[in-house]
């Protein structure tokens, strides 16, 4: 049975969010949750002259890996990994996860060294992404998991993401375009400037952003998307910040977390829950404890938290910023096998300047 707005997303991830041209080899991942979706993206690839590789996911075997295998299965890489990331022309991958919590019991020294291993492979990818030689995005299938996440009855969380991701309306791709030009006002008064600075409850904090590049995010490498972002000075970020937003990752919720810098390294990380899992992460290589990206979210339509970072971070009147691996497009040249975002909400309180002038208030753009 057809199903007109699944059909709808297709077209959009497929024609605007990645751009398919005939003769490409698109790679398509997801849990199997999301086959209705899988199926109808593998089917507009085909109409439009390229080749679907199809990957589909079934939840429960990494988490038996990382608790069950040796140190050499965990370090190892699937060729199906080192194809989609090094040489595949697209990729779409969509989350669809029916229990975010399966690697809740997971051993995080040994999720370590499982992480770890991709770095090289991480590498690549942020390379191919910035030459342009890969297309990507990502998205999340609304399921019952999600919706819980989010404390919604799943019905009503289908609805929240079909209107984030704009499906709902007549034109979803006119709708982005409308958010690229009014990121790009943004981008254009943020061009040229250098010091940033936060401060709020419990925030106090600095970065610089001199020569590198502001990325419009408009939809396409993210689906929902809304923010603007670009790498900082890896050696930059100073003082002081409180994450008012929970971390979902790997299986657990990490809580009020706490990050001080000294010269763009994290030096002291505190959290009220999973704090050694926090820790270990950011132990993870030698820079996973600096920043990858410094970002704003402008996407007015999210207001609400739901525990799910590819939705959180574009929150309007937040910003977010990703300890870790780093975009090269924007400038930075941090490497590590993370890429982990943290959100300060700043809607309450907070105040950003550039260069000493007021940007954003209580999370409104001033400018």
């Amino acid at each position: 049975m057809r199903n007109p707005l699944i059909e709808k997303w297709a077209q959009v991830l497929v024609g605007y969010s990645v751009d398919v041209k005939p003769g490409q080899h698109v790679v398509v991942i997801g849990e199997v949750a999301a086959e209705e979706l899988l199926v109808a993206c593998a089917k507009e690839i085909i109409d439009r002259g390229a080749h679907p590789i199809m990957w589909p996911q079934v939840e429960g075997v990494t988490p038996y890996l990382l608790e069950h295998g040796s140190d050499e299965q965990l370090e190892w890489i699937s060729p199906f990994s080192t194809y989609s990331y090094s040489e595949a022309d697209v990729m779409i991958q969509i989350g669809a996860q029916t229990n975010t919590r399966r690697m809740t019991n997971v051993d995080p020294a040994r999720e370590q060294i499982y992480v770890a291993s991709g770095t090289e492979l991480m590498s690549t990818f942020m390379r191919r992404s910035a030459s342009g030689e890969l297309d990507w995005t990502v998205t999340l299938y609304p399921t019952d998991a999600y919706a819980q996440d989010a404390d919604m009855e799943t019905a009503d969380f289908t609805d929240f993401c079909m209107q984030a991701m704009k499906l709902d309306q007549d034109d979803p791709v006119a709708a982005w375009q409308q958010v690229h030009d009014e990121n790009q006002l943004l981008i254009d008064w943020l061009n040229g400037k250098s010091e940033i600075q936060l401060t709020g409850p419990d925030t106090d904090f600095t970065v610089n952003v001199a020569g590198r590049t502001w990325i419009n995010s408009d939809g396409r490498k993210n689906f929902p998307c809304g923010e603007v972002f670009t790498g900082p000075v890896e050696t930059s970020a100073n003082g002081y910040v409180h994450f008012s937003f929970p971390v979902v990752t790997g299986g657990r919720r990490i809580e009020d977390i706490r990050l001080r810098f000294e010269d763009g390294k994290v030096v002291d990380a505190t959290a009220a829950k999973n704090e050694e899992y926090l820790i270990t992460m950011l132990d993870t290589d030698k820079g996973a404890r600096y920043l990858g990206e410094f970002a704003f979210g402008t996407n007015y339509g999210i207001q609400q938290f739901i525990g799910n970072i590819l939705f959180d971070e574009k929150i309007g009147g937040t910003v977010h910023m990703a300890v870790g691996d780093g975009y090269p497009e924007t400038g930075s040249t941090n490497e590590s096998a993370i890429h982990w975002d943290l959100i300060c909400d700043l809607r309450q309180g907070g105040e950003v300047t550039v260069d000493g002038e007021l940007f954003q208030k209580d999370g409104k753009f001033v400018i």
